[in-house]
């Protein structure tokens, strides 16, 4: 680019470089913005500086190549930056970018479908663990029903047997006076007081 311009690249670089920032001095000196003109400046009148017309067509010229330089530079940095661009969208850069990413988009395919065989074989095994302690269940449900139709025949059979016992002792038609001979003979006295322990401790005699 500098070649181009000829040998003045060295002043275009001078023209490149960031400026300093300008300072403007609050106060000028001692003398305060509200003082009077000076008495040695009364009547002065400013007269601007003259201007060299050659100074004035180098500074012309000068400039002209200021701006020249500087759309150059714009342009060819504008430039650059889309080349970038295109070789990012389009070129090898896009190119690895996209592989990279089908590279991944792979290796999560991958992990998804060992999650998802995963979470299979775990929800298979819990739903076998489920069937499982149902028929367990089930089964202890019809042992325990079975114990206790068991346990309901075996109270019953007692009850029958205690109920044929009793029978024995039953006053019948036939057998009411003896058993009302045998009531003489042997009285009873239920005349009598028992303390907490069941022991009689108190009984009267019978007349």
């Amino acid at each position: 680019m500098f070649q181009i311009i000829g040998g003045r690249n060295v002043q275009a670089v001078r023209l490149l470089l960031p400026r300093s920032a300008v300072r403007v001095e609050a106060v000028r000196g001692r003398k305060s913005r509200s003082d009077p003109v000076a008495k040695s400046k009364e009547g002065r009148i400013k007269v601007p500086p003259p201007v060299d017309p050659v100074e004035m067509v180098v500074l012309k010229e000068r400039y002209t190549e200021y701006q020249l330089i500087t759309r150059a530079l714009r342009l060819e940095f504008k430039e650059e930056v889309l080349r970038k661009k295109f070789e990012e969208e389009t070129g090898s850069q896009a190119e690895e970018r996209a592989r990279q990413e089908a590279e991944e988009h792979r290796a999560l395919m991958a992990w998804n479908d060992e999650e998802n065989r995963r979470m299979l074989k775990a929800r298979v095994l819990r739903l076998q663990k489920e069937e499982e302690e149902v028929e367990r269940k089930k089964i202890e449900a019809a042992i325990q029903r079975e114990q206790e139709q068991q346990e309901f025949i075996k109270q019953k059979e007692r009850e029958i047997l205690k109920l044929q016992e009793e029978v024995k002792n039953f006053i019948t038609l036939e057998s009411l006076d003896q058993r009302i001979e045998e009531a003489l003979d042997n009285p009873k006295n239920y005349n009598f007081a028992i303390d907490k322990e069941g022991r009689v401790v108190k009984q009267t005699v019978l007349k």
